[in-house]
């Protein structure tokens, strides 16, 4: 249990920009860095993401696997590279999802939705795929390239053409450019970050029809220099972790800019508690060229006040390497997927 120093909370607002003083509290946690039991033939990886069911069941898209790249004349072709596990509340292992999935490539998250059904994210193949909870593939977002040119196309020039114009917007359909997150509002509409290769996010029906996207790349409001994780609240506003600009962009769900969070460093991974009152959890995810510093987890108000932050970067139990995903289906046990640490922690927190 980390037992840390208290310290004083300010926030302001100034031209609809929430402003986060750094002051904050230390939240007092446990952490449990081994609560998987994987089988012996799965290694877990880059736990690049972790999610919860209704029924309290773990799932983990990680980094793992075999691997497979052909090459052609400058045209290679790729499959294999990432695996869907499911275990039950108590960690006991309960089965492999999709396994030698054609669009498992690089793995990039998991989301479980309010019906339990079962999205991954790949950011290499730039799909997002829907399984229904008995493992069944429902929905497919996006396309996996049949082969990738070599050099890559530049960035937020999509596949096939330039797409919307400014760098980073892609285009107008269901076509993704590595993505990174994905997330439902009350009416069942899809929200895909697609935010690696391109500066977007991307809005569906609950069909899969699309309906518009909205973001470029760039520094000005609305624009987004890594669209990392994002996030919805029970108002139906979207919480778009903007990593590069060091801020949380907040936009209703036609994408009209509202509001930003700022001063909590670098955030990535999100997530928003369920119930009357929700919580929003942002990651300062330490980059992986700098693993030593950062690597802390912040408890926040939907308006931005910081109600504190715990963790460290670092190796050890209750440190963090490279948080890619955090679950919160409760306000004070969360899940936390590292992609430097090749692990998933279950934390219980604090309620103050």
């Amino acid at each position: 249990m980390r037992n840390l120093s208290k310290a004083v909370l300010a926030c302001s607002i100034f031209g609809g920009v929430m402003l986060v003083a750094q002051s904050t509290s230390d939240i007092q946690f446990k952490s449990d860095p081994e609560p998987l039991k994987f089988p012996d033939n799965i290694a877990l990886g880059e736990a690049a993401g972790v999610a919860t069911n209704s029924h309290g069941d773990v799932f983990v898209y990680t980094r793992t696997g075999h691997p497979t790249i052909t090459i052609g004349t400058a045209r290679p072709f790729a499959h294999g590279g990432s695996r869907l596990v499911q275990f039950d509340k108590t960690g006991k292992f309960v089965r492999e999802i999709g396994q030698d999935s054609y669009g498992f490539l690089v793995a990039q998250q998991v989301r479980v939705d309010p019906q339990d059904n079962v999205w991954i994210v790949d950011q290499m193949s730039s799909m997002v795929i829907k399984f229904d909870p008995n493992g069944r593939v429902q929905l497919l977002l996006g396309r996996k390239a049949e082969a990738e040119t070599v050099p890559a196309p530049p960035l937020g020039s999509g596949r096939g053409g330039r797409g919307g114009g400014l760098p980073g917007a892609g285009q107008q359909a269901d076509l993704f450019v590595r993505p990174t997150d994905v997330a439902w509002d009350a009416a069942g509409n899809i929200y895909v970050a697609d935010g690696f290769g391109n500066a977007r996010i991307a809005k569906f029906d609950k069909n899969g029809k699309f309906i518009k996207s909205w973001g470029s790349r760039g520094t000005a409001n609305g624009q987004f220099d890594t669209a990392h994780g994002i996030a919805i609240d029970a108002q139906g506003n979207v919480y778009v972790a903007d990593t590069g600009n060091k801020r949380i962009q907040i936009f209703d769900g036609d994408g009209n800019y509202k509001s930003q969070i700022a001063n909590i460093r670098s955030p990535a991974a999100v997530c928003i508690t369920p119930g009357a009152h929700q919580y929003l959890y942002s990651s300062n995810s330490n980059p992986v060229n700098d693993i030593d510093n950062g690597g802390e987890i912040y408890r926040l108000e939907l308006d931005g006040k910081v109600l504190g932050k715990f963790g460290r970067a670092g190796k050890l139990p209750g440190e963090f390497g490279t948080v890619n995903a955090i679950d919160c289906r409760g306000n004070t046990e969360l899940y936390v997927g590292e992609l430097g640490n090749w692990r998933v922690q279950k934390l219980a927190l604090s309620a103050k």
